[in-house]
């Protein structure tokens, strides 16, 4: 099924470690966390406030009458479960019995305390407040354990936790390879609840017990999952959620009030392993990743995409600035000493509009590309600096407007913008339209050859096709810089194949910095790739690409212009 039918949940383990107790053995760690748990915390999150959010319940219901998710997770190496011997609260001076007796009192009179709110419509009575003042007194313990002179030494000592008795516990964990797992469902919600669930997971901070901390968020890009449902009876059985689990946590909730034993309700689903693909089916480039996208204000999308290093040059300004020292290398692109990375990094990516029959190659957002392959810790701080300059802009923001942030463009004038959250009604700001697998791929930005071929247009015709030889070189030896094969065949130019893509004559220079102390000015070209196995986006090739440069689109067999098909079979 295409990724944008596809709608998914992330929960990263802020911790690096997972900690939950497998349902059926208390000795056992849980890997990866079943749906229902997810679910459950989502519900806790949304309960959490005085007046839980109508939008956010109609989200969570969607959910639960989904099919059960497929799940994204990588290995998980247990850790050893040693016993701990915790112990137990004021046993002897509160004994077994007492408890006993006094736990169904209480019980007892919350039920005829509910009961009688509930015949009143709500209206406190003289019955209601006679049962609220009894409730209080069986509920207070203080005169048991106060009585001062009375309480025999033995007892008094056995407050403190030498004396206690213990109960054997256990707090089974995992680490998992990549602290992260998705859930993907094969289907979307519509853009008011997906508002909603982004909401909701801003509050989950925990999954399984209070020290696995978590972030949660919509992912921009559903992955594939690694783990699917099976119908054939094969498979580990894992929890998930059934039509009506919302409303079964909210009776069980009211049963036991936080107080009394528990479980959560589930419906089991047995998953297996997703058959993986042929190595050789399905080729990521090392750009393959996430997207952070941000849409520009109306009266923002003046700028065309001929200022796309300098729309990314202020973007990666903006997040830096917002960063915590020390900034991994994989966000800021530089080792320590000052030399470029030589390792996969966060780009920059304007997004402009072309494809269609009006697009206009004006910008009309842009994104950070996160790509799969950087460590969390490096993740984590382009999150946190997102995170933080959202806050400040906010805060800041006296008119509370919609488009709290800003890049300044120096004398050129500024550019307002909000991070997408939920999908965006313009296509080519959905990242899926730059994921899709194709065998062909087309620049919508020109290519900055990363070796230079000579003069494209001037000196003797032989002179000239030896330069656009060393240019196609040079593409093919830009496609294995990301690690891709070198294409079965590729058509240059100048001037662009997709509409609304802008010639290269019209951007400016594009200068980098080389083993030479003086940055060397790149050639531009546009590119047309055809590959003998599928690859999948996004994808950005060249010098440029971690600015912008060099972003090439999925192209459809259906699509493809005649004079592309030519120039690839030349």
């Amino acid at each position: 099924m295409s990724t944008t039918e596809r709608f998914a949940i992330e929960v990263n383990f802020l911790t690096g470690r997972y900690v939950a107790t497998a349902y059926n053995d208390r000795r056992r760690s849980e890997w990866p966390p079943h749906p229902a748990r997810l679910f459950s915390a989502m519900v806790a999150a949304w309960r959490d406030g005085e007046r839980p959010d109508l939008n956010e319940r109609r989200a969570l219901e969607w959910i639960e009458n989904q099919a059960a998710p497929g799940i994204a997770a990588s290995r998980a190496d247990p850790r050893s479960s040693v016993s701990h011997f915790v112990p137990v609260n004021d046993a002897s001076i509160v004994s077994r019995t007492l408890q006993a007796r006094r736990a169904s009192e209480v019980y007892g009179l919350m039920d005829l305390l509910r009961r009688e709110l509930a015949a009143s419509g709500g209206k406190v009575t003289k019955d209601a407040a006679r049962l609220r003042r009894k409730l209080a007194s069986r509920r207070n313990l203080s005169s048991t354990v106060s009585r001062t002179g009375t309480t025999s030494v033995g007892s008094a000592r056995a407050m403190f936790p030498d004396g206690r008795g213990k109960q054997e516990r256990r707090f089974p964990s995992v680490f998992p390879e990549t602290p992260q797992v998705t859930y993907v469902w094969e289907s979307r919600p519509d853009a008011e609840a997906a508002v909603a669930l982004d909401q909701l997971l801003e509050r989950v901070t925990r999954l399984g017990h209070s020290s696995s901390l978590v972030s949660c968020r919509i992912a921009p890009t559903p992955p594939d999952p690694t783990q699917v449902v099976t119908k054939d009876g094969t498979g580990s059985r894992l929890r998930t959620v059934r039509p009506g689990q919302l409303a079964e946590l909210e009776r069980m909730y009211a049963r036991h009030q936080g107080v009394r034993p528990r479980s959560l309700p589930f419906t089991a689903v047995r998953y297996r392993e997703a058959t993986a693909l042929p190595s050789d089916t399905v080729r990521e480039p090392n750009t393959c990743g996430d997207w952070i996208v941000f849409e520009f204000a109306h009266g923002s999308r003046s700028f065309p995409a001929t200022r796309t290093v300098e729309l990314a040059t202020a973007m990666r300004a903006a997040i830096l600035a917002y960063a915590q020292d020390p900034i991994p290398e994989a966000v800021t692109g530089h080792r320590p000493d000052g030399a470029p990375t030589v390792s996969p990094h966060v780009a920059i990516v304007p997004i402009p509009f072309v494809g269609s029959r009006h697009a206009d190659g004006r910008v009309l957002g842009i994104a950070v590309s996160i790509p799969h392959g950087i460590d969390h810790v490096s993740r984590t701080a382009v999150y946190r600096a997102i995170g933080t300059w959202e806050r400040t802009m906010q805060e800041g923001a006296g008119d509370r407007s919609e488009y709290p942030l800003k890049l300044t463009m120096g004398t050129r004038g500024a550019v307002h913008l909000r991070r997408i959250v939920g999908g965006s009604d313009l296509a080519s700001l959905q990242p899926e339209v730059w994921s899709k697998n194709s065998h062909r791929w087309t620049s919508v930005t020109p290519v900055a050859l990363p070796q230079h071929p000579g003069s494209l247009t001037k000196g003797a015709e032989g002179t000239r096709a030896k330069a656009w030889g060393r240019a196609e070189t040079a593409v093919r030896l830009a496609c294995t810089h990301v690690d891709l094969p070198e294409p079965a065949a590729v058509a240059l130019s100048l001037d662009p194949w997709v509409a609304g893509a802008r010639k290269t004559a019209h951007f400016p220079p594009f200068r980098q910095r080389g083993r030479e102390e003086q940055p060397v000015r790149r050639q531009l070209v546009h590119a047309s790739m055809t590959f003998d196995h599928l690859v999948r986006g996004p994808l950005m090739i060249g010098a440029g690409r971690f600015f912008g440069l060099g972003l090439m689109r999925p192209v459809q067999e259906s699509t493809v212009p005649r004079s592309v098909d030519e120039a690839a079979n030349e």
